[in-house]
């Protein structure tokens, strides 16, 4: 059965279910666990440079396709450039050491990635970010990397930055990205949806598993889950209802889990039927009217939340 999966801006495809390995001992989990997801059916790895994991990850590759009678080089493969924290104020990336930080990554990796991310918009030196784009471009003109080019984190801001002055446009922008955030984001979603950028989502799962108490779309999620569960024969849960609403909103799920039981049930969501779409109206109406954010260090700088509350 074919992954679900996206059209990109560059006219390749990503498949909208992944597996992060930035979870654990990153490099324990980037191997062993990542050949238990491609065995279970995930066709997309998500790595970063920022796991130290990217030549685990790529073993890990090499023999779960091999293992499952799978071609080479056929589970998609996403890393990111980063930097330690992606802190703000950190140096970045120098600008002359970009071309081989990447020919690093591919060479760690043991082949080309399908997608490249610039990890936070605070990687390259401060007011180079156009120019850290254009290294990336070049490389591609040359053939030195093959990979569709995204970014991660990056606020209106750094797309007005970016996007007047680029020739490739980013292929998706990875943030994190589920119903209770979606205010917040409305600004950048509505950048990315003139310039066809995918949005991919960290933390999807978030509502359920950070919020105190999984918030007002919780029971709905719950409600899904036993209708799904009874008409698939299938044990669904909230968190793959979830996983369900994020794919109904054509975003690609990142989600990360060390967890062999938490992978088969991600691999599971992708044979699934489709929520209704009085579901998938309900969860985005009920998430809009509070904020919650997992993660704060990057999209909150200099873009202030919403003043919403954080439960109903």
């Amino acid at each position: 059965m074919p992954v679900p999966s996206i059209k990109l801006n560059d006219s390749t495809s990503i498949p909208l279910i992944a597996w992060g390995n930035g979870t654990g001992d990153a490099k324990k989990t980037a191997y062993e666990s990542g050949q238990v997801a491609v065995k279970a059916g995930i066709r997309h790895i998500d790595t970063a440079q920022g796991y130290d994991n990217e030549k685990e990850a790529g073993e890990s590759l090499v023999k779960a396709e091999k293992d499952n009678g799978i071609a080479p080089n056929s589970v998609y493969l996403t890393t990111k450039i980063s930097t330690e924290g992606g802190d703000p104020n950190a140096k970045g990336v120098a600008l002359e050491d970009l071309r081989q930080n990447v020919l690093d990554s591919i060479e760690r990796l043991g082949r080309q990635p399908n997608l490249i991310l610039i990890h936070n918009p605070f990687v390259p030196p401060k007011g180079k970010l156009v120019e850290f784009w254009r290294i990336l471009e070049e490389m591609k003109d040359k053939g030195e990397l093959t990979a569709s080019l995204g970014v991660s984190n990056f606020r209106p801001q750094d797309f007005n930055e970016l996007l007047p002055h680029c020739k490739v446009k980013p292929a998706v922008n990875q943030i994190e990205w589920h119903p209770y955030v979606l205010t917040h984001l409305q600004p950048v979603l509505d950048i990315m949806a003139e310039h066809n950028i995918v949005v991919e989502s960290y933390g999807p799962l978030s509502p359920l598993l950070r919020h105190p108490t999984g918030g007002p779309i919780k029971p709905v999620l719950e409600r899904i889950a036993a209708r799904l569960s009874k008409e698939t024969g299938k044990d669904v849960d909230a968190a793959m209802a979830l996983l369900l609403w994020t794919r109904a909103k054509g975003v690609v799920a990142v989600t990360a889990s060390g967890n062999s039981d938490r992978i088969h049930k991600l691999a599971l969501t992708q044979e699934l039927p489709d929520l209704t779409a009085e579901e998938v109206s309900e969860i985005e109406q009920l998430g809009r009217k509070i904020h919650f954010r997992a993660y704060d260090e990057h999209m909150c700088v200099d873009f202030p939340a919403p003043s919403l509350p954080k439960d109903l």
